[in-house]
């Protein structure tokens, strides 16, 4: 492999060596801390990689992979989130698990996985970074092995996700039948006009849209999304609503923009659907709930239609404004997960009996329980007011 090459990947193959290291310090000293510095530095060199990847010509690395400026970007800011999520896990695994080491590790195959979706050019590259990051997300969900929320939302997640991949796979194999070919940039309208079966092209974009609403929990894809992010320990939550789908959603912009849907096309319409039935959706039952990551979840899934707004009626400019989008939305998912993470574990529980005057006590904080209960919240400016400050930004 030519040294331009190596440099092109450098910042995967930094997560990827930075899991191992924090695998091999994990099997010979359990030290949370060090496990916590590993993974933050080994992510924060990886985002300074990402400026030398992006820095050169658009660089086509097998037929599989391409590093460019849009990709090194994404590369950033996935490395970023997940940097960000393993500074927020280090309170929270220190409050409730003693094995908190093999978080990390988790955290970091997830983000290659991300880090390959990111780049991906190639059906195959797509389906490999994809199984990577949803197989490290199906132990950082249940992760909490005590808890039975999270062991049925990791239940339910490998669901979505086999479902998901199912369709997808489906899908590809419909489109390579027909196109001969793997690789998107040869994926284009084209492709269309000089098909010999109407129906089959049409119907492998079909079950990937099917595939990727799944992986996206779009609108009507987005059952159990909610009770994943219930069940799912805070960090790991903010990790699927950041990074996850944010690097699904990039291999959606590079994929379908080959089929140029700002023209007159059937799927045009299918994304402007879903997209407004995901707003709706979203939002509204988002008014409904009474706990706060599922509240936070159905925010999610009203955020990816308005990001299939902007890729849909962007134009020339649609990379632009969901780049810029996607940045907002990390940061605020980041943040508002942030805050349930820091008072998970720390909320007193109030016991009925009470003194003689009346007063009731305040027991040992509950460890084991998120605070994702809406009164968990009541009061909060005067209690934890700079907490407070940065869920009301």
């Amino acid at each position: 492999m030519a040294a331009a090459d190596l440099v092109a990947l450098l910042p995967i193959i930094l997560v990827g060596a930075t899991a191992v290291v924090v695998m091999l310090a994990a099997a010979f000293y359990r030290w949370h801390a060090l496990a916590t510095a590993l993974s933050v530095l080994g992510l924060a060199a990886a985002v300074v990689a990402s400026f030398f990847a992006g820095a050169q010509n658009p660089r086509q690395v097998t037929p599989l992979l391409i590093v460019d400026r849009y990709a090194a970007f994404y590369t950033a800011l996935v490395c970023l989130a997940s940097l960000a999520v393993a500074l927020l896990a280090h309170d929270y695994l220190k409050r409730r698990t003693a094995r908190p080491e093999e978080f990390y590790v988790l955290l970091l195959l997830a983000t290659v996985g991300s880090l390959v979706l990111v780049a991906s050019s190639h059906f195959a590259s797509f389906f490999l970074g994809l199984e990577v990051l949803s197989v490290a997300l199906y132990a950082l969900i249940t992760y909490e092995r005590s808890s039975p929320l999270g062991i049925e939302a990791g239940l339910k997640y490998l669901v979505l996700a086999a479902t998901s991949a199912a369709f997808l796979l489906f899908g590809m194999g419909l489109i390579y039948a027909e196109s001969g070919t793997m690789s998107f940039a040869q994926l284009a309208p084209a492709a269309f006009v000089n098909s010999l079966s109407p129906v089959l092209l049409p119907a492998g974009l079909a079950l990937m849209v099917v595939g990727i609403g799944f992986k996206l929990a779009l609108v009507p894809f987005h059952l159990w999304t909610p009770d994943v992010y219930q069940g799912a320990p805070a960090p790991a939550a903010a990790f699927i609503a950041t990074a996850s789908k944010g690097a699904m959603f990039v291999v959606l912009l590079r994929l379908f923009r080959q089929l140029n849907l700002q023209q007159p096309h059937a799927l045009l319409l299918v994304f402007a659907v879903i997209a407004v039935a995901s707003m709706f959706t979203g939002n509204l039952l988002a008014l409904l709930q009474s706990n706060v990551k599922r509240m936070l979840a159905y925010s999610s899934i009203a955020h990816l239609g308005y990001l299939l707004v902007a890729f849909l009626a962007g134009g020339p400019l649609a990379d632009a404004a969901v780049a810029y989008y996607l940045v907002a939305y990390f940061i605020t998912m980041l943040g508002a997960f942030g805050v349930v993470g820091a008072l998970s574990g720390t909320l007193p529980i109030l016991v009925a009996g009470g003194h003689k005057n009346g007063t009731v006590p305040l027991c040992t904080p509950d460890s084991n329980r998120d605070a994702d209960a809406m009164s968990d919240y009541q009061g909060m400016a005067w209690r934890r007011p700079w907490l407070a400050a940065v869920m009301t930004a």
